[in-house]
């Protein structure tokens, strides 16, 4: 046996840096790639002086491993995962531990660490964010999957994970079967509808506000230093900054069509799974959606005209107003986030613990942001809290953001600039603010047409009636 006390499958730049990670921090690491020359290329690169060596099978991978064999799986999510369990599992002995740190479904790791177990092995399904930076540098790592597999595993994820100001890794065991996964796949969903707000924020400060992409940048910074500092602030005030060879901006070359790899739509299914109104998010996947359709949008630019516009607007919104409205929208989107966390962990039985969770976010992670103070507190001061909504602190949040929130989302109706996203938080607000909703309604016609039944507001809850209403 050599020294090696990891493995690690799968040399794209993320493996790649987590390799470089785990070796800077006392873990030696041996690699495996099916593309040898990319492979060959890493070692006599980055890896090169470094106690990190390749192996040309996985059957030379397991034989380099001492018992209880830790082998990382850095492989695209679904088919490609399936595939080297299969290569892999004859090759595993009991103990044995495999931690996919890739993107995949919560569902099917919950069918893996299932698989696992019935063969005595270990499964970790370890969501990882970060980017290749945060790879690289330290990285949140959300970990769940056999509970069992956590005290062989936890010192040298926790090593290379980011460390809160206070010194906390942002790595800690999030629950069994598919919950680290699950997490992850939340903490995308927030990133999808935190990305959206600040670009429909970048839109009226272009659009309605008239300012050019310097100035807005300026704004951008100035927000980076108060209630919105966070690391997707920071960049978006970078990314306005840059300018071409000949002196203009690079955001005004970029084609307007927004790709995505998958969880930010997986998380409004699972939303719609567990009924859960995850608006926010689910308005994020589909503002992707629609910039797809640049050509029909292009095409339609000329036919479908706007009543109205910014100038029609007596008193136009200000910075001001619109910070306050990305605030309070911001809020919103994380609230139905640990909404969805709540009900996930009552359908799987899974404990999580909302609170150390946002502490897990708070470096190294995409939507690291100073917002996730309070909310850690918020469910410290109440870990059974419903909703970030009704915590005292967030209650003086929307109660002194509301003016401005609402002028800024009139306002961009009037001119006809989008903000799918910002003005679904509003409306989730005020329904989830609002004692009686016109759902009565619907239930009548449901009952109209189908006979569906319908419960009274002079009778206990579970009683049903029905109404020939012909």
């Amino acid at each position: 046996m050599a020294e090696h006390t990891i493995g690690l499958i799968g040399c794209g730049v993320m493996g790649q840096n987590l390799a470089l990670n785990f070796e800077r921090h006392g873990y030696p690491v041996v690699v495996y790639e099916a593309d040898a020359q990319k492979l060959k290329n890493y070692l006599a690169g980055q890896a090169a002086g470094r106690r990190i060596t390749g192996v040309a099978t996985l059957p030379e991978l397991a034989a380099t491993l001492a018992a209880p064999r830790r082998i990382l799986l850095m492989v695209p999510a679904g088919q490609a995962v399936d595939e080297c369990i299969a290569q892999l599992l004859p090759l595993l002995d009991a103990d044995d531990i495999l931690i996919d740190g890739g993107n995949s479904n919560y569902l099917d790791t919950n069918r893996r660490a299932a698989r696992f177990a019935q063969r005595g092995l270990r499964y970790v399904g370890a969501g990882i964010s970060g980017g290749e930076a945060g790879a690289l540098r330290g990285p949140a790592i959300m970990p769940g999957g056999t509970p069992a597999a956590w005290a062989d595993v936890k010192d040298m994820l926790q090593a290379i994970a980011a460390r809160t100001s206070a010194g906390t890794p942002c790595c800690d065991w999030v629950g069994p079967a598919g919950a680290g996964h699950f997490v992850k796949m939340i903490h995308n969903g927030i990133e999808y509808a935190d990305m959206q707000l600040i670009c429909e924020a970048y839109h009226l400060l272009r659009e309605v506000l008239g300012l050019s992409v310097a100035e807005a940048r300026a704004v951008f910074e100035a927000w980076n230093q108060g209630e919105l500092e966070s690391y997707l602030i920071e960049i978006t005030g970078r990314i306005l900054g840059q300018r071409t060879a000949d002196g203009q901006p690079v955001i005004e070359q970029i084609l307007d069509t927004a790709g995505q790899k998958g969880t930010g739509r997986w998380t409004a299914l699972a939303a719609l799974e567990l009924g859960q109104p995850v608006t926010v998010i689910a308005e994020a996947v589909f503002a992707r959606c629609l910039s797809a359709l640049q050509e029909e949008r292009v095409a339609a630019a000329a036919v479908l005209k706007a009543r109205g516009g910014a100038e029609s607007q007596a008193e136009p919104i200000s910075a001001a107003e619109l910070r306050q409205a990305l605030y309070a929208a911001k809020v919103i989107s994380y609230a139905q986030g640990f909404q969805l966390l709540r009900a996930a962990g009552k359908m799987y039985d899974w404990d999580l613990d909302c609170g150390r969770i946002a502490s897990l976010w708070q470096a190294g992670c995409i939507i690291r942001a100073s917002i996730l103070q309070p909310i850690r507190r918020a469910f410290e001061r109440d870990p059974g809290l419903p909703s970030l909504l009704l915590d005292p602190f967030f209650v003086e949040i929307f109660a002194a953001a509301q003016p401005a929130w609402r002028r800024v989302v009139a306002t961009a109706v009037q001119a006809g600039v989008p903000v799918p996203a910002m003005s679904a938080a509003l409306a989730y607000y005020d329904g989830y603010r609002n004692p009686r909703l016109p759902a009565h309604l619907l239930q009548a016609q449901r009952d109209y047409f189908g006979a569906h039944m319908y419960e009274r507001i002079d009778r206990p809850r579970g009683e049903f009636f029905h109404t020939d209403w012909t």
